[in-house]
């Protein structure tokens, strides 16, 4: 968990250091001096650990979907990938998972916006869409337990290395249509 020091309840806090979430450092949270970083740089703009804090912790990311060809559906399971600590929602082997698991998708300012298969509530996708940082996100709460008590972290899921790969649809927890392409305006 990481450690935190707070000054007074309900202020915005700004990283000083690197990540909590699905990565393995902690992060240490200050009193912003200014307007935070989240709201003030863009993505390409911010410093390895301002990028990394970004990260909620919530662990969806690493589950498994699956796209149903032709349909034009994705499904989500409760499998996570074979790195992912479900106790801790951390990756086992951050620095490496790209090279053990090979549709691991490496995030950054480029495609955070493009990536439509990643949670609404991501904060990368978030940003890179111009939206702001969900009010329960741990750099607005100061405590990685908001995103808990906002129902968006991963509680539950079994490892990919746990099941019989025939049995993955039997996983499956929920349906959301494939994000549509945005077409261009209508000229009258």
């Amino acid at each position: 968990m990481p450690r935190a020091a707070f000054r007074g309840k309900g202020e915005e806090l700004k990283a000083a250091s690197v990540h909590i979430g699905a990565r393995p450092r902690e992060i240490a949270y200050q009193r912003p001096m200014s307007d935070p970083f989240w709201e003030t740089k863009p993505l390409t703009k911010m410093t390895d650990a301002e990028w990394e804090s970004l990260c909620d912790g919530c662990g969806r990311c690493c589950l498994v979907l699956l796209d149903e060809e032709g349909s034009g559906r994705l499904y989500q399971t409760n499998v996570a990938c074979q790195l992912f600590d479900v106790k801790k929602r951390r990756c086992k082997d951050y620095a490496n998972r790209t090279k053990k698991v090979k549709d691991c998708v490496q995030l950054t300012p480029g495609n955070a916006g493009a990536l439509d298969w990643m949670p609404e509530s991501c904060a990368y996708r978030r940003l890179a869409r111009g939206e702001g940082l969900p009010d329960w996100h741990p750099l607005k709460t100061g405590t990685r337990k908001s995103v808990e008590d906002a129902g968006v972290a991963v509680t539950h899921a079994v490892s990919e290395r746990t099941i019989d790969p025939e049995d993955i649809w039997d996983y499956v927890v929920s349906v959301r249509p494939k994000p549509r392409k945005k077409r261009a305006p209508r000229r009258r």
